[in-house]
């Protein structure tokens, strides 16, 4: 009879409940003889009888504005006085991050000494609360908006972030033995990017390290390659960046300097106004380490297996040529460059866009070189279809010019052409001299192909770029220090993509090619072919059998470097591929076959065998692993009567902010990331567990896209038994270099019936409320005290209210087990 009555009152409990998650329509009566409860005198159903009747107090709600989340925050419901009522308390500084327009704001009337907004005479304004998820919904009609992009995030709802310390590295090292020697050669080397972020300013220093050792030969530096500081405008789509770094422009050729940088920030606009980032592609003839760089300074570093490999993570930001090379686990080493032109140079109608730099050039270490400069470059859309652009850069004995005009062919494509003039003084000749450019990018939707770019560039004999006229004044001052850059006269640039047959997936190729060829008037041409093509196909009952095929050719000093991949591999059982692989390097062929497993997404494993064409037999192995605390590439070689050799690279970040410190994945040195904090929970698992918290409840995610709407999830179908959230989706929009802060509400504890008890014996009224230290709603109390609570820890103290107010506090016992009954008395 007791089981049977308890269950008719948890029913109670649970009817209402419900009933205080749906809207009810204003003063409704109710009929306290319908409950089955016994005192129906001691019922407190008085916040049902007003829709949306929330208590007074201070709630930590995510506020959610026209179905886009903002930052967490804290809100307050004042009390209105001799009424059983609550009145909202929005504060002002959110009205700003509405970008309501001009003439709307102008509605907006604050009371309450100014520390309160009110939105009402908006038309169409909506602001509903469900305190009990942790939401206020904030909705206001699109034509009351500044913007009308609902695939854009607006600036003034982007996020400045949190202050915080951050450290970003990679860690690369290798042992190589030779099979003929004793010797055994050891190479560490680091890269990476610590920095500090106050308000929203990002203060940040790159370093790089090297170690090598041979026998009793050891030598080691560490060098501090850029230190500086940006600070984002996003009302102006603008950066400033002052220190150490490198000159970004769209017209002139990048070198590196110390001074002051102040220009558009092509990512602040929407995504179909923005450019796009370089791409490396190459093939790699054992497990190697892939480096790149500019003027000397490492960029990215990574360890790849054998075969083709393509980095694609470098930043938009990155101008000019890129030096790549691929230390191959033998020794031997192979270099290339990459050309970085941007696509044409077009902006839209009215818009104007510019870079505006000023300082010295710092060529080598930290010495300045070179007179002092200032450059100054622009793009003005000045009709639908025309864009206008140039710039000078002065420097006392180097100067130059330039102007140019893009056209956006519409279902031809984009085209650009511009010219530059400079003027070189030098000790012993006046060099001046023009360059010619054309660059060109299309997309064929209807073919499935691309242009990604393709430019041409003819430059006279005494054209000279600022490096070209830096380099060349350091070789007159110092007849040791061997610099030299060629004097360009043609480059041809494509980057292309097509897809055969895309409508059908089991006959569909896709095609890459890449080609660049550059010629100087003092030296020999050097020529870059890439391609590669790849197709997935069905055999019978055996699903996604994939073919592939990559080429690379380069031409430097009258020498080829030619490498060539073909391989085939093919499914057996759940993520398992056996694989065939025939790859030339010059005229060495070797043939391998390899076994891949893909069992668990975050260790994959790869064992290859294979032999050359002299007969000789090799080994290889290459793991990777992804964790919440970093990222492990390591791998293994053995060449018969050649070498053997172990290598790996490890990236990481550790990030620290008033509210915790995490390890962390590295995608980008000091780059844009959201701190994640499960209220102490450990082993929570977010965004389909790519991370997960740490001990102390705090993950960080580091893959974030600056200015771009950003959905960070908690994995719920992997929580533990005894561990809930409240709201397990939250959203954000960071600017660079930012350290996002987001808060989830998670419980942990046990689940408990309890009986609430006050002083006098009695029970609180049928329908009060018991809440958590943080405001949220945990239970409702049933007839004669009769609660059930949820994730409540161990001497956690519960508030329980009623009559609109907080009455008295409970405390959860230390000893007490999940699912057990419970008397809890409630003390004042």
């Amino acid at each position: 009879m007791t089981s049977l009555m308890t269950r008719k009152k948890t029913s109670t409990i649970v009817i209402l409940s419900l009933l205080y998650g749906t809207p009810v329509s204003a003063e409704i009566q109710f009929n306290a003889g319908a409950l089955d409860i016994g005192d129906i005198t001691k019922v407190d159903l008085s916040r049902f009888s007003n829709a949306g009747y929330i208590m007074p107090g201070t709630y930590l709600l995510d506020i959610k504005f026209n179905k886009r989340m903002l930052p967490q925050r804290s809100i307050e419901y004042l009390r209105v006085a001799d009424k059983e009522e609550s009145t909202l308390c929005l504060p002002p500084d959110l009205i700003p991050q509405m970008a309501l327009k001009e003439e709307i704001a102008k509605k907006v009337v604050l009371w309450q000494d100014n520390k309160c907004a009110d939105i009402s005479a908006i038309p169409g304004a909506e602001i509903s609360a469900h305190i009990g998820n942790g939401v206020l919904m904030i909705t206001i009609p699109q034509s009351s908006l500044k913007y009308n992009d609902p695939n854009w995030t607006p600036p003034e709802q982007w996020d400045k972030g949190i202050p915080g310390l951050l450290l970003d590295y990679s860690i690369s090292g290798q042992i190589n033995k030779a099979s003929n020697s004793q010797d055994t050669t050891r190479r560490i080397s680091a890269v990476g990017t610590t920095g500090a972020n106050v308000n929203s300013w990002r203060l940040r220093a790159d370093f790089q390290s090297t170690m090598n050792q041979r026998e009793d030969e050891r030598d080691s530096n560490f060098a501090w390659s850029n230190i500086y500081a940006y600070l984002p405008l996003p009302m102006h789509a603008a950066k400033l960046k002052v220190g150490e770094q490198f000159l970004d422009s769209n017209i002139f050729d990048s070198f590196r300097f110390a001074g002051a940088n102040l220009a558009s920030d092509e990512r602040m606009l929407p995504p179909d106004l923005q450019g796009y980032a370089p791409q490396v592609r190459g093939i790699a003839r054992s497990n190697a380490k892939v480096s790149v760089s500019q003027g000397g300074i490492v960029l990215f570093e990574t360890t790849v297996p054998a075969g083709p490999f393509s980095i694609d993570n470098l930043s938009s930001g990155v101008r000019g040529q890129l030096d790549v090379k691929v230390e191959e686990q033998d020794g031997s080493i192979s270099t290339f460059q990459v050309d970085t032109a941007t696509i044409p140079y077009l902006t839209r109608p009215g818009y104007i866009r510019y870079n505006i730099a000023t300082g010295r050039p710092s060529v080598v270490g930290r010495k300045l070189e070179g007179p002092f400069f200032t450059t100054s470059d622009f793009s003005w859309g000045i009709a639908n279809s025309w864009s206008l652009y140039g710039g000078a850069l002065i420097g006392g004995d180097y100067n130059a010019w330039s102007v140019g005009l893009g056209r956006d062919l519409s279902i031809l494509g984009a085209l650009s052409v511009d010219m530059t003039q400079s003027y070189a003084r030098l000790p012993d000749e006046t060099n001046s001299g023009m360059s010619f450019r054309v660059n060109y990018a299309k997309r064929f939707e209807e073919y499935d192909s691309q242009i990604t770019f393709a430019g041409y560039r003819f430059s006279q004999r005494k054209f000279m770029t600022m490096n070209q006229f830096l380099q060349k004044t350091e070789s007159d001052n110092n007849n040791e220090l061997e610099l030299y850059i060629g004097r360009e006269k043609e480059q041809y640039t494509i980057a292309a993509s097509k897809t055969f047959m895309a409508q059908d997936k089991g006959k569909a190729i896709t095609v890459y090619l890449n080609y660049s060829h550059q010629t100087y008037w003092d030296s020999r041409s050097q020529d870059r072919y890439g391609f590669s093509a790849s197709k997935i196909f069905d055999i019978g009952q055996m699903r996604d059998v994939t073919v592939s095929v990559s080429a690379f050719r380069t031409e430097l000093n009258g020498l080829s470097d030619d490498s060539i991949s073909l391989n085939f591999t093919m499914p057996i059982g759940d993520r398992r591929r056996l694989g065939y692989t025939l790859q030339t390097n010059n005229n060495d062929i070797t043939n391998v076959a390899s076994y891949n497993d893909y069992t668990d997404p975050s260790n994959t494993w790869q064992v290859s065998s294979g032999v050359n064409q002299n007969s000789k037999a090799l080994l290889r192995g290459f793991y990777s692993r992804n964790d919440s605390f970093g990222d492990l590439n390591a791998s293994a070689s053995y060449q018969q009567d050649s070498f053997s050799s172990i290598g790996g690279t490890f990236r990481s970040g550790i990030t620290a902010t008033q509210h915790g410190v995490a390890a962390h994945s590295n995608n980008g040195d000091g780059s844009t990331r959201f701190m994640i904090d499960t209220d102490g929970v450990s082993g929570v698992h977010i965004n389909n567990g790519r991370t997960k918290s740490n001990l102390f409840g705090i993950a960080v995610i580091s893959d974030v896209v600056s200015y771009s709407n950003t959905d960070t999830r908690i994995d719920v179908n992997k929580l533990a038994d005894d561990v809930e959230v409240i709201t397990p989706v939250v959203q954000g929009t960071l600017t660079e270099g930012a350290i996002g802060y987001r808060h989830f509400e998670v419980a942990k504890g046990s689940k408990l019936m309890a009986i609430i008890k006050l002083a006098d014996g009695s029970t609180p009224p049928f329908g009060a409320s018991v809440l958590n230290g943080k405001g949220r709603e945990m239970a409702m109390v049933g007839d004669e005290g009769l609660t059930y609570l949820t994730g409540v820890e161990a001497e956690e103290p519960l508030d329980v209210a009623w009559d609109g107010k907080h009455q008295c506090k409970v405390v959860v016992p230390k000893a007490a087990k999940s699912l057990e009954q419970i008397l809890l008395p409630c003390k004042l």
